[in-house]
């Protein structure tokens, strides 16, 4: 029996470590350790609460705007508040632009090194791969001299002794099987996905005024329209959002697509491993008749048991019997004690760390091992995220979803069943990433329509007067990050913040076990995948990249000392 530990997980947002055994060349258990400590909801108690998106988007630097979306759907939940069509749709935009740019940055620079062999490239055929890389698809970068260009650079980099952004790879490892071509394929797409994701996010600065972080508003969007005005969102920045949008389109489509599926056809024992849970949850998002109509969401509301696709549970964040967040297992204390599960309404954060300071060996399973709390849903332990999603909708009979999903599975020969694996999940991402270029293009031209009928609006009026806010409400803004299932929960009390708490992705994935010692998605998908060298576990990364890790807003504010760190003076 070997304990393997990988910390830190690299290409992922924040800090994870993932500790391993594995008997017998297959991994056997599996413990998942977020290593920063949880603050956000401390630093929102008795803030404005027309504040808190501004303070929660910065959680992340990779899911920028889906935490300030949530936010002030949450603060418009508890108020009461209906923004307008067009500010729906806006949002609905800045949405698309992030899941666009974020699903392609996954696959090619945090995923596809998982799967790609860097080097094995140095010796592939130019022309070989031209001829190859034609039969994908139409992208015109396709050339024996544009191959030959780009393997000598690679070369170059080789030749250095330093790989650069390619460094430290386990480079030859038996586990990669792709044939030299598709490598070097998969490498020019890398760097020309670079270059492409910078453009996407323009959208942002379009309608939000900059990225990351783009500024959000409760009640609507920080824009205005005046096909006029060179200082509205007029024609000329219209036209541009249409712009970016197809070539988006056209990158998804003949790049990240043909490259997904020409991946996956190697590796289709993959299929098979990585499946973990058999829970799935989402919440749903991208409204076509206003949030408050859930059955209009392109992305499906629902929770699946066990597998099962032939029902689909409702899922309701208000509920406070449904979702609870356990720290059993997580460095926090909660009054009631360890075993007692919080809905977020009435979540604690209050830290409680008695284990061991970096750097150390081995965590203590038996206790208290991570930073994450243990969100779980009607005690049922969930995965989230793009597979969730897909299987979600397809459960629900999405007409959308079923012909993307089935048309993959028929071109890979593979049935439904092969979704639950760290190939599926893998997958569903790609495919998703192709409705919501489609769905993108129907929100900008409805927007331009109701633009060119007269209707400009973007402000639910009133939504600024603290003087007609009840003494007390409490809201909850749910949402589809790229990663998952995404909700804040607010309490307001005289017009200030009471309580605030955050449940992301990453907390439902990456969390450790619950009080009944059920893993956590992340610790659950690892068991029985092999590993050919347990010095080089690139199974295991594998494995945990599929669900696109991010930390960072599932844990914050690090000090192993637990010392003051800074004060920033707010006047």
């Amino acid at each position: 029996m070997t304990r393997v530990v990988v910390d830190p997980v690299t290409r992922i947002e924040g800090h994870l470590r993932i500790e391993a055994t594995i008997e017998g060349g297959k991994i056997t258990d599996a413990y998942s350790s977020g290593t920063m400590v949880r603050g956000f909801e401390k630093i929102l108690k008795d803030r404005d609460p027309r504040e808190a998106w501004a303070f929660v988007e910065r959680a992340c630097g990779v899911c920028t705007t889906v935490h300030a979306l949530a936010s002030v759907r949450s603060v418009e939940d508890a108020l009461k508040i209906t923004v307008p069509q067009n500010a729906e749709l806006v949002r609905n935009l800045m949405f698309c632009t992030q899941y666009m740019q974020d699903h392609v940055v996954h696959f090619y620079h945090l995923h596809a090194l998982d799967w790609v062999d860097v080097v094995s490239a140095l010796s592939a055929d130019p022309k070989a791969t031209s001829d190859l890389a034609k039969t994908l698809s139409n992208w015109p970068k396709t050339s024996p001299g544009y191959f030959s260009d780009l393997q000598k650079r690679l070369k170059a980099f080789v030749d250095s002794g330093q790989l650069g952004i390619f460094a430290n790879g386990y480079w030859g490892h038996p586990a990669y099987k792709l044939p030299k071509e598709v490598n070097l394929i998969g490498v020019a797409h890398y760097l020309e996905a670079l270059e492409w994701q910078k453009e996407i996010v323009k959208v942002h600065t379009i309608f939000g005024g900059k990225n990351p972080h783009p500024n959000y508003l409760v009640g609507g969007v920080p824009c205005s329209f005046n096909i006029n005005d060179v200082n509205a969102v007029n024609t000329e920045k219209l036209n541009f959002v249409s712009k970016l949008l197809k070539d988006a389109a056209d990158f998804i489509e003949q790049v990240y697509i043909p490259d997904l599926m020409a991946i996956a056809g190697f590796y289709k024992d993959w299929a098979a491993i990585g499946g973990g849970l058999k829970n799935y949850m989402a919440y749903g998002d991208l409204p076509t008749k206003g949030y408050g109509d859930v059955d209009s969401f392109k992305f499906q509301r629902g929770a699946i048991l066990d597998r099962d696709l032939t029902k689909v549970y409702d899922v309701n964040g208000r509920d406070e019997n449904e979702i609870k967040e356990y720290i059993s297992h997580s460095w926090y204390k909660y009054e009631g004690g360890d075993a007692v599960g919080l809905h977020p309404w009435k979540g604690e954060t209050e830290f409680n760390f008695t284990g061991p300071k970096p750097p150390y060996e081995q965590l203590n399973v038996e206790g208290k091992y991570s930073w994450l709390k243990t969100p779980r849903w009607k005690e049922h332990p969930m995965e989230v995220g793009p597979l969730a999603r897909a299987l979600v909708a397809y459960a629900k009979g999405n007409k959308e979803v079923k012909e993307v999903v089935d048309e993959a599975l028929k071109k890979l020969d593979v049935p439904i069943t092969a979704l639950f694996s760290t190939l599926g999940r893998t997958a569903a991402r790609g495919l998703e990433t192709r409705l919501i270029a489609r769905w993108a293009r129907g929100f900008f031209d409805e927007l331009i329509t109701n633009i060119r009928g007269g209707d400009v609006s973007t402000y639910a009026k009133g939504s600024w007067e603290p003087a007609n806010w009840p003494s007390q409400c409490e809201g909850v803004g749910l949402t589809e990050a790229p990663r998952g299932a995404l909700a804040h929960w607010i309490r307001i009390k005289d017009r200030k913040i009471d309580n605030y708490q955050l449940v992301v992705p990453s907390t439902w994935n990456a969390s450790p076990r619950d009080p009944q010692g059920n893993r956590s998605a992340y610790e659950e998908s690892l068991i029985g995948t092999p590993v050919a060298k347990n010095d080089e576990p690139l199974e295991i990364i594998r494995t945990i990249h599929s669900f696109d890790p991010c930390l960072a807003c599932a844990v914050h504010l690090y000090d192993p000392d637990g010392k003051h760190v800074h004060q920033i003076q707010v006047n």
